[in-house]
């Protein structure tokens, strides 16, 4: 953990399981995993969970956790996705050593297991279709009724299971169900699905298989055999206990303990894989890592950092009961973080032109920066400074209101390390209006910024030489939906249509300073008095620099907590 890190509080979690190492219920171990499914790419909600299963087990002495892919659906997962979890969980600054499993390396088994059940009479292969299974299931408010083939002899339950697996029946056509309680309150427990057939090519076994565990079966019994103390769940799986607890306890094997904590919902944007995906698959972004996406690779692409995101995991903490998080909080996890790292430079975004007519034409001297002023050490740079230059569109207004501090006919500012310059007249396009020149005359006095007879000006520009500057392109992204919480379809609108037009603007012709022409791929900068930046690690090229904009530098969350504080 780096200094800049939040120290862990305390939470029902950590509780449970200083009280069990007290106890020494599992020998004094602590060994956790993360499981996800490879059919999608992780999102700021996983970090979350990936954040809880490796911290906990860093917490303790010994201490192990598990990358575990539950692939037991090879119709929805793709190699894609596995190798971009692993990249994920390793960018946040995890390792599982020798720990990566599959599911699917359990396959067989689980089949073992299947057979087992049914040879205690536990389970039982129905003919039902889809559709009668959910009408024999029952609602919340009836009870269930027994499948016609619940009774089924052990030995044919046994005869059909095998004949399941080598691929005698259709697609469908035959499930193993667990013979539990159609009654019961809980339908997870109405004798739930185990097996289903399914032929697909899975990304590891090929064709060998074409029957399939489902996950309650395939995630209990996974941790079972990887020797699992504490399995970390959102509280979705919290009436799914009952039954992770029922599969371990009638196969009398290894019991790890299901905890549920709350998942994380942020506002601004949708953490469903399934809404995700119909927003790459309608090409409404550009991928999984559009840096709009909350995904963990389109916040990497933004140009957020490891620890942002994991400081960002350890404020919002561990709670029992489900809540949106403000986005702004996440903003300014990436703001405290950047302050204190990234580097400044200028950069104009919208180019107007500045001639300063008193500074000699031939002439360019090269000012002193500072890189970061939250650390020395990081030094300064060269900032090269000639007659003509360029500032804001927005720094200047030709009829200026009141408290408009900026550039404007006859006023006075200062240039960010160099001159107080004033503006003399203002040169526009004969037929549209539209102002395209400013002319200045510049103090050469100030240089550094202060006046030798104590004047102040009451206002700071920034700016980059016309001559010297580089041309580059700029993306400005917003919040990807403009409502709060987007994925709340009461209505039955669909959900794109909260989705923000403003979310994304391209600015071709920005200029920056010429200390960028060597910026790598993914490093992070503080345009000054606009926003943290990173380089795009996809379209970015020699000669062709692209900057995605991170955050802005006005800091929402701040406010929030300033207000609460009255």
């Amino acid at each position: 953990m780096t200094t800049n890190e939040i120290t862990p509080a305390t939470n029902f979690i950590r509780n449970i399981i200083e009280e069990d190492l007290k106890t020494n219920k599992y020998e004094g171990r602590v060994h956790t995993r993360f499981p996800p499914e490879p059919n999608g790419y992780l999102h700021i909600g996983h970090a979350k969970s990936i954040c809880l299963n490796f911290g906990f087990a860093a917490e303790y002495e010994g201490g192990l956790c598990n990358l575990r892919f539950d692939d037991t659906n090879p119709s929805k997962e793709e190699v894609e996705y596995v190798e971009s979890i692993v990249e994920d969980v390793r960018w946040l600054g995890f390792d599982w050593g020798d720990r990566l499993f599959y599911a699917s390396d359990y396959f067989e088994q689980l089949y073992e297991y299947g057979v087992q059940l049914i040879k205690a009479g536990k389970a039982y292969v129905c003919d039902l279709s889809p559709e009668e299974t959910r009408e024999y299931r029952g609602t919340l408010k009836s009870p269930g009724k027994d499948s016609p083939y619940r009774t089924r002899p052990v030995e044919e339950n046994l005869d059909l299971f095998e004949r399941m697996r080598a691929g005698e029946f259709e697609d469908g056509s035959r499930v193993l169900r667990a013979k539990i309680d159609m009654t019961s309150g809980n339908l997870n427990m109405r004798d739930p699905i185990i097996y289903r057939i399914l032929r697909a090519e899975h990304h590891r076994t090929g064709n060998k298989w074409c029957i399939y565990p489902m996950y309650d079966f395939t995630h209990c019994l996974s941790d079972s055999i990887e020797g699992i103390t504490h399995s970390l769940c959102t509280l979705e799986f919290e009436d799914h206990r009952p039954l992770y607890d029922w599969f371990l306890d009638e196969l009398k094997v290894y019991h790890p303990q299901q905890i549920e904590f709350a998942r994380l919902n942020l506002s601004y944007t949708v953490m469903s894989k399934r809404k995700l995906l119909a927003l790459v698959e309608k090409g409404l972004v550009s991928g999984w890592d559009d840096p709009r996406m909350p995904t963990i690779s389109g916040l990497r692409r933004r140009g957020y950092t490891p620890e942002s995101i994991r400081n960002f995991c350890e404020r919002i903490g561990v709670a029992k009961r489900d809540s949106t998080v403000d986005i702004a909080l996440l903003e300014h996890s990436i703001r405290e973080d950047l302050n204190k790292r990234a580097p400044r430079v200028m950069c104009v975004l919208r180019p107007l032109r500045v001639v300063i007519d008193n500074y000699p034409e031939d002439r360019m001297e090269e000012l002193d920066a500072l890189n970061n002023p939250e650390d020395p050490d990081m030094g300064t740079r060269k900032v090269p400074f000639s007659r003509v230059l360029y500032i804001e569109q927005d720094d200047f207004l030709e009829n200026p209101p009141k408290k408009f501090y900026r550039l404007s006919p006859g006023r006075e500012v200062r240039l960010r390390y160099a001159y107080f310059i004033k503006c003399v007249y203002v040169v526009k396009d004969e037929e549209t209006g539209e102002i395209i020149e400013l002319h200045c005359t510049y103090d050469p006095q100030t240089r550094g910024g202060g006046a030798p007879d104590g004047r102040k000006v009451k206002a700071t520009l920034h700016w980059v030489s016309a001559d010297y500057s580089l041309q580059a392109e700029v993306r400005l992204y917003d919040h990807l939906f403009f409502e709060a919480n987007p994925g709340e379809d009461a209505d039955g609108r669909d959900f794109t249509a909260g989705l923000n037009p403003d979310s994304l603007e391209t600015l071709t012709s920005c200029r920056v300073e010429p200390s960028l022409a060597a910026a790598e791929p993914g490093s992070r900068y503080q345009f000054e008095r606009l926003g943290y930046f990173c380089v795009d690690t996809v379209d970015s090229k020699d000669g062709a620099i692209m900057f995605n904009r991170t955050v802005t530098l006005r800091d929402t969350w701040a406010k929030i907590k300033k207000a609460n504080k009255r």
